[in-house]
């Protein structure tokens, strides 16, 4: 199995209703070195928009408008997992009930499935059971600066992960 960290930039709070702008993912295991961008995804017929949830990524609605059709992007997030992983892919992000619900509800209706499954990892959770507390954050762990580019903040929280490994984190990473 392959962890691929997620992240997800959106113009608003819940699939559907709100578009996804961009989405980036990476491979976690050393280096690094296999990533993910979709580009500004065009938003859904008839979604609304909260422009300034978008401009912590420096996204306008108007680029937006001429982004990359999902029906594009979707299937070919699936072929880089196909070629980049091993086995089931599993999930995981630094806010799951949030990334998750976008790329759940994205894959299911521009692929018709969804290669995760059901379920996600949250990496907060996983810090805090590593720590022993509810009261710790992980966020001190990240090298790459979180820029609301979704590939630098799964760079950042992939590695982030790998520090929890090297602390005693039991994870099976290829």
């Amino acid at each position: 199995m392959s962890w691929i960290m997620m992240d997800v930039e959106t113009d608003g709070p819940a699939p559907g209703l709100y578009s996804m702008a961009s989405f980036g993912a990476v491979v976690v295991r050393e280096g690094l070195k296999d990533t993910f961008y979709s580009e500004i995804l065009r938003p859904l017929e008839g979604a609304k928009c909260i422009p300034e949830a978008i401009a912590v990524s420096n996204i306008t609605p108007e680029q937006m408008q001429s982004g990359a059709d999902p029906a594009e992007r979707m299937p070919a997030f699936i072929d880089w997992l196909k070629s980049v992983g091993k086995g089931k892919p599993m999930f995981i992000s630094d806010n799951n009930g949030f990334d998750w619900q976008f790329m759940n509800w994205y894959l299911w209706k521009f692929t018709g499935g969804n290669p995760f499954g059901h379920s996600s990892t949250n990496l907060g959770s996983l810090y805090k059971g590593l720590e022993k507390t509810m009261f710790k954050n992980f966020k001190h762990l990240r090298q790459t600066t979180h820029t609301h580019n979704p590939v630098d903040d799964a760079v950042g929280n992939a590695e982030a992960l790998l520090q929890m490994k090297e602390a005693g984190l039991q994870i099976s990473l290829d």
